[in-house]
């Protein structure tokens, strides 16, 4: 079964990750108190434990999850990879929008990163919120398309 393996959530620009263990989900907010949170088009950001482990491999180095700088860790589950696309976490709705580009702070955070995050997404997806929630480790994760 897929589940919800990680929570967090950057108050601030450039700020550090705070690691939840629940967290609310809306639909004009979405993740509580995150700082893109209120950016349409880019509400909440979901990374897959298969990707980032792929990724990391072909850096050499394991690194945390939150390296990554995404919302939710997701394990056992292809995320779609088209926009219009539909994930359901708990009871959360969220639509795809587009691909979570790989930025310059994953080349700061280990070289290579960034090159080894472009191929067939896998630096995760960026969504909108369309069904609010709360969210909670260990939730079931599901493609409703």
């Amino acid at each position: 079964m897929a589940k919800l393996i990680g929570i967090a959530r950057a108050i601030k620009v450039r700020g550090p990750l705070e690691e939840l263990s629940e967290v609310g989900v809306s639909v004009d907010g979405g993740l509580e108190l995150d700082r893109r949170g209120r950016v349409k088009g880019a509400q909440v950001t979901v990374l897959a434990r298969e990707d980032w482990e792929a990724a990391c491999a072909e850096t050499g180095e394991p690194l945390a999850w939150i390296t990554r700088r995404a919302n939710l860790y997701v394990e056992g589950i292809d995320l779609p990879r088209v926009a219009g696309a539909r994930l359901r976490i708990g009871d959360v709705v969220l639509e795809v929008k587009q691909e979570t580009d790989p930025c310059s702070r994953m080349e700061e955070a280990r070289p290579g990163l960034r090159a080894a995050l472009e191929p067939d997404w896998r630096g995760g997806v960026r969504c909108d919120v369309l069904t609010g929630g709360i969210l909670t480790l260990g939730a079931s994760v599901e493609n409703l398309d």
